[in-house]
């Protein structure tokens, strides 16, 4: 017969043995869980920042992050209750020190495993910043100005550019149509634009869920020869994704073209577009072969304001295979989208430029009202001082637009609107996000989506969207009121000096109901 020390020291041995596997079992659940946290996960959090409709979202590696998660909890439970009999063999009715410190280190491990799985799934989505990108999407901005100058009035346009290989003369200042379909007179808008001379009307069915497209559709009847009309792959609900069909990429335009009451556009975007797989996928130019063949779409092009613009744009001039990119271009915007745009000209590629307001403030713009020139006429001949771009499409929805946009068409860039542009910058310091650098990304290790905060912040406060800004937040998984207490290790993450705590905690106040 066994001496009980010997038994207890066989048991003991088989419960560290037990461990130990459980241990290793439970390491790699959690590096498993990290890997497809970054690769599985993280792929389709940047598809849904990027506007890519929900049937086409990757759902393989958000089900197989969520299985390793479930695994590596599970095994590391598993490896806390192996330490515990551990000890239990190691030291009948006594505590064993050892194996309660190894008790700890189980919970710790837990803890590490999810910061680890956040860690990796920041790493990959961390070039997405979501502030630039929402800042410069659908923005109200200070258009209209309360006392508008009479030189402003009847203003057309004055200059025309040609668009790279389409040959097509297009209006310096061109008709976006984002936010036209909730004007109470957006067909007079575009008609007043056609008139005073705009020639190029940028839409897609995912404006106002294809109000944009409905509107511009009745206001181009008996003008359709007049304009240039470029529309998006997309859906009412958001894009096409990369592994959409022919026949998909088809239909979208032709229920575009349906809409639109036209038998052809002139152009049509691989819309919001952040990655090499999406803009050259084999089936969309495919079926925008067909398309041309069919003489329902004549160019192609792509638009871009996302992390990997540059990337993107550089493969598409690489290509031969775009007429036309549109990309978000303003002051004080990517310091080498200059660049692209050269090359892009170089090669013939036609260049409009969007987001040229650079989501300047509803509020705060009143200091600029004494300006000899508004603040947006500033901003678009900065823009249009690049003779490589061809236009820029600003979103028109008040009538007032069309005679305060339109002025600044074909006028040079003066000293003074520098200095406007400028002293905006200034007063925005510290307030405003607009620098597209997003290093403020990672220094969450609560995962707040800080850029999501502060854009419905922003959409708030400065735009006067309350009830859309708090059914926003209200969608947002994990809020700022985790802010509220925290240390801070966010304080200084924003090199622009903007004190992120203070602003994500006054944000959840003011986006919540109490």
């Amino acid at each position: 017969m066994s001496a009980p020390d010997d038994r207890h020291r066989s048991s003991g041995s088989d419960g560290r043995v037990a461990a130990a596997a459980a241990a290793r079992a439970a390491l790699a659940a959690w590096v498993a869980a990290v890997a497809l946290g970054a690769f599985g996960l993280a792929p389709t959090i940047a598809a849904m920042a990027e506007g890519i409709d929900r049937p086409y979202l990757p759902m393989v590696g958000p089900v197989a992050f969520a299985g390793a998660l479930v695994l590596a909890v599970a095994l590391t439970v598993r490896w806390v209750a192996a330490l515990g009999r551990e000890a239990r063999a190691a030291a009948p009715g006594a505590a064993s020190t050892p194996a309660r410190r190894r008790f700890l280190f189980g919970g710790l491990a837990m803890a590490g495993g999810v910061a680890g799985v956040g860690a990796g799934v920041l790493s990959r989505i961390a070039p997405w910043y979501t502030v630039t990108l929402s800042n410069i999407v659908n923005p109200k901005v200070e258009t209209t100005n309360p006392s508008p100058r009479p030189e402003w009035a009847a203003s057309r346009v004055r200059a025309y550019r040609r668009l790279g290989r389409t040959g097509f003369e297009v209006s310096d200042v061109s008709l976006g149509s984002g936010r036209i379909a909730g004007s109470t007179n957006g067909e007079a808008i575009a008609r007043a634009a056609i008139e005073r001379g705009v020639n190029y009307f940028d839409t897609s069915p995912d404006y106002s869920e294809a109000g944009s497209e409905l509107v511009l559709g009745r206001a181009i009847q008996g003008r359709r020869d007049r304009m240039f009309l470029a529309t998006k792959f997309c859906t009412p609900t958001g894009h096409l994704g990369a592994q959409a069909s022919v026949g998909e990429y088809v239909r979208v335009v032709e229920d575009s073209l349906r809409r639109l009451q036209t038998d052809y556009v002139d152009l049509v975007h691989i819309h919001s577009c952040d990655s090499v797989d999406r803009l050259m996928a084999e089936n969309a130019h495919e079926a925008f072969d067909r398309l041309r063949e069919q003489g329902k779409a004549r160019f192609l092009g792509f638009s871009s304001h996302t992390p990997n613009l540059v990337g993107v744009a550089d493969r598409a001039i690489e290509s031969g295979r775009f007429d036309v990119m549109m990309l978000a271009y303003h002051h004080g915007a990517w310091p080498h989208l200059a660049d692209v745009i050269a090359r892009a000209a170089r090669a013939d590629v036609g260049v409009v430029a969007m987001k040229t307001l650079k989501g300047a403030r509803h509020k705060g713009m009143e200091a600029f009202r004494g300006e000899t020139d508004a603040y947006s006429q500033a901003a678009f001949k900065w823009v249009l001082s690049n003779p490589d771009v061809a236009c820029l499409v600003v979103s028109f929805f008040e009538l007032q637009h069309v005679d305060e946009y339109l002025y600044a068409s074909g006028r040079a860039l003066e000293a003074h609107d520098v200095a406007l542009l400028e002293r905006y910058d200034r007063e925005i310091a510290g307030v405003h996000c607009y620098a597209h650098c997003g290093d403020c990304l990672d220094a969450c290790p609560l995962d707040v989506p800080i850029a999501d905060v502060l854009r419905h912040r922003m959409y708030f406060e400065d735009y006067g969207t309350q009830k859309l800004a708090m059914q926003e937040y209200a969608r947002l998984e994990r809020d700022a009121s985790v802010c509220v207490g925290c240390a801070a290790p966010c304080a200084g993450a924003c090199p622009h000096g903007l004190p992120l705590q203070e602003r994500l905690v006054d944000a959840h106040r003011m986006l919540t109901l109490v």
